[in-house]
């Protein structure tokens, strides 16, 4: 039996499941980076000169860097594998899903899907549950079996 993984993402954490012969294994990783805090609303009793803050932009640049390093950490875990689930409350399911993209990893069938917080107990059962109901052939290509088939209408209709 081939790997297969499962990836529950946010931005905070990621929670990696990876199914293989051996068994299940369960790895998480952590953002560094704190989550942005909201302005407040009254004003501080010292006075501030510009060098006192950090720019808007640096500190997105360094969030996308930090989230591309688990990204990229998220990867190096689940190489080896032949489809990969996705899941996730918000963008970071997307993110991760244009970054393997870029990489071009070969072999390798993606599918996302939208899902609430879960446990990682919750995570596990979810992927083992995806990958026992989906059939191997479907998990294969779907691209190529689409160019047979208009492939097929062609020669049928002789356009």
């Amino acid at each position: 039996m081939a790997t297969k993984a499962g990836v529950w993402i946010d931005h905070q954490q990621a929670i990696v499941v990876l199914i293989s012969d051996a068994g299940q294994e369960i790895k998480k990783f952590k953002s560094v980076l704190p989550r942005a805090q909201p302005a407040s609303g009254t004003r501080s009793k010292h006075k501030y000169t510009p060098n006192d803050f950090i720019a808007e932009d640096t500190r997105d640049r360094r969030l996308v860097d930090e989230r591309k390093k688990v990204y990229d950490e998220v990867l190096a875990c689940i190489r080896g594998a032949d489809s990969l689930l996705i899941l996730g409350p918000g963008e970071a399911k997307g993110e991760l899903g244009k970054h393997i993209k870029g990489k071009k990893v070969r072999g390798l069938t993606v599918v996302l899907e939208p899902t609430d917080r879960m446990t990682d107990r919750q995570i596990a059962v979810k992927v083992s549950e995806h990958f026992a109901k989906t059939p191997e052939s479907r998990l294969a290509a779907p691209k190529k079996q689409a160019k047979a088939m208009s492939r097929n209408r062609r020669k049928k209709t002789g356009k």
